[in-house]
């Protein structure tokens, strides 16, 4: 079971600048690449898939470090709280265009650790993937009028 909900733009920007701290800083960052909720699912809506197909021959890390970084407010969907792992932070969800009509469905949570203490930060992506669901039927409550985001309203 989730829960989810929507964030202020400080409140998105204040998480997407602390994304970037973590990983200036050298967070981990750990890929879910085989999942069980894929098993049956078509391959195509797969993190294994989408990122083989958009990133060829690119190295895994360094093409989740740059797209990672990469999001705005614009690309944020909702805050999900997973019921199932309470005392972890909740997670983000984003949608971002890649090559003009290629829609990916990212799902991130972000562990800042005191680095005085703990050491590392860690980045944890549970998805990365063509959506399952077209961005026209998806809020994003921050999008901005024109610029790649426009093509949402234009499918309607």
């Amino acid at each position: 079971m989730e829960t989810s909900s929507i964030e202020s733009e400080l409140e998105v920007n204040t998480y997407l600048a602390n994304l970037r701290y973590a990983l200036d800083r050298g967070a981990v960052i750990k890929v879910q690449i085989e999942r069980r909720v894929d098993e049956g699912r078509d391959e195509k809506y797969t993190n294994a898939f989408t990122l083989t197909s958009l990133f060829q021959k690119e190295d895994l890390e360094m093409v989740i470090k740059r797209e990672l970084k990469s999001l705005e407010k614009e690309d944020y969907i909702r805050t999900v709280k997973d019921i199932r792992f309470p005392k972890r932070s909740e997670m983000r969800e984003f949608g971002k265009l890649y090559n003009g009509t290629e829609e990916i469905y990212i799902k991130i949570r972000v562990e800042l650790l005191g680095e005085q203490v703990f050491g590392e930060h860690m980045v944890f992506v549970m998805s990365f993937h063509y959506s399952t669901v077209p961005f026209s039927d998806i809020t994003f409550p921050y999008k901005k009028q024109g610029g790649c985001h426009e093509i949402f309203e234009k499918r309607i």
